[in-house]
């Protein structure tokens, strides 16, 4: 392990997480002006075996995914391959069924299509059918007028990016993070994990609660050995414990509507432990189809780690996932412009799926009540449970943390909050 002395206050947060029972297993890794000045891990990576968390232990990051994924498509851009400005029809002729002929790349990227939800039970026969997926969100009809509004699309932003880069180069999101990101970066990260590196991940342990719950399709489950059938509620999000609360910025955004955000913080908190307990909620439906829990095991289970979804498969380090932030800061992924015009937020307030206010620019995460901030200039993405991957050009930081004991879904992360928060007080 290495820490930097300048960070021994986050070697102290790192550690306390352990002494007070927060974490299972963990790692967490820090670049300052592109070079290492954190770089921890501990704990137990399967609770079952004893199986210690080493240096290379990868775990499953969830929607830590969007970010590489939105890097791919902004690659694309660059290369004169792709407009965000243009309808996705233009790339995706079925898409323009279900009158989504003006959705736009932009839309897709920001959360603005309307298609947070695919209509129909995906069954695990295409689980690793990215394609298949995606043509069942051509043929509907969008839940708003695109660009009207926002509303986290979990993990059907992934099958709708994805498809538009697959349509344009032939290939999958995994495969172009390996070959344009991963292998020449050296980083430890790949969407959609390979049997050597599945045999090492961490083995994810749900969140504690009652032993037997409904999950998002109706089917009675246990939630120990089921993390990613657990009702999500707001775990896209490392935000404190009371929602609404945190004195992040409100952003804008129009009166409570059915579906969204608005009113005293008390009410939006309230509606969004009621999304979270009903399944048949745009919050659970967003987040439960295609279903990690009808697997064994859940997000734990071979299909999920190597199909490689675009929203939600990353498998990496805190070390790989700090490294790709580094690359972006840095220029060595993205020209300095096209960051920066990736970074201008799309969006901003109420979110019709996780209630919350949020903001994205295209693809990233933006300061808001699911994403706070020590700094204005920071970006990234969280991921379910708690997971992040953070940089900040304005500081020269990018940040990694990846864990296997899913915190709660209601209340947020703290742990990497302390754990960010730490890093900037050590600036």
């Amino acid at each position: 392990m290495h820490c930097d002395p300048r960070f021994s206050r986050v070697r102290e947060v790192f550690e306390r997480n352990f002494a007070d029972g927060e974490e299972l297993g963990a790692a967490f890794a820090v670049y300052l002006d592109g070079e290492p000045v954190v770089d921890l891990w501990d704990g137990v990576a399967d609770r079952h075996t004893g199986r210690a968390w080493e240096r290379d232990t990868p775990a499953f990051a969830y929607s830590c995914t969007k970010a590489l994924t939105a890097a791919v498509l902004l690659r694309l851009v660059e290369q004169g391959l792709v407009d965000v400005r243009a309808p996705v029809a233009a790339y995706w002729p079925e898409f323009a069924a279900g009158g989504k002929e003006a959705v736009t790349v932009e839309h897709l990227l920001s959360h603005q299509a309307g298609l947070p939800v695919v209509a129909e039970p995906v069954p695990v026969e295409e689980f690793e059918d990215q394609p298949a997926i995606a043509a069942r969100l051509a043929g509907q009809e969008p839940l708003w007028e695109p660009g009207s509004a926002h509303g986290y699309h979990a993990l059907t932003y992934g099958f709708l990016v994805g498809e538009v880069i697959r349509r344009v180069t032939g290939k999958s999101v995994g495969e172009l993070v390996a070959a344009e990101i991963a292998d020449p970066l050296d980083l430890e990260l790949w969407v959609g994990a390979p049997e050597e590196v599945i045999a090492r991940t961490a083995r994810l342990k749900a969140r504690e609660r009652p032993d037997v719950t409904e999950t998002p399709a109706g089917e009675r489950t246990s939630a120990a050995d089921n993390p990613a059938g657990e009702r999500p509620g707001a775990a896209e999000t490392p935000a404190g414990e009371r929602p609404g609360t945190t004195g992040a910025p409100s952003g804008t955004g129009t009166g409570a509507t059915e579906g969204q955000a608005g009113g005293r913080p008390d009410d939006v908190l309230a509606r969004m432990v009621q999304a979270a307990l009903d399944p048949h909620s745009l919050m659970n439906r967003a987040l439960g189809n295609p279903g990690m829990h009808l697997l064994k095991g859940g997000a734990n289970n071979p299909v999920i780690l190597r199909a490689g979804w675009p929203a939600a498969g990353v498998v990496t380090t805190a070390r790989g996932l700090a490294g790709f932030y580094r690359a972006l800061i840095s220029g060595d992924l993205l020209r300095q412009e096209t960051l920066t015009e990736a970074l201008r937020p799309r969006v901003n307030g109420p979110d019709r799926v996780l209630l919350l206010d949020t903001s994205f620019g295209l693809g990233f995460m933006r300061p808001s009540l699911t994403f706070p901030t020590p700094s204005p200039t920071a970006f990234g993405h969280s991921g379910m449970g708690g997971s992040i991957g953070w940089g900040d050009p304005g500081r020269g930081l990018a940040i990694g943390y990846v864990m296997n004991r899913m915190a709660d879904a209601v209340s947020g992360n703290l742990r990497a909050l302390r754990l960010v928060q730490s890093v900037y007080d050590s600036l």
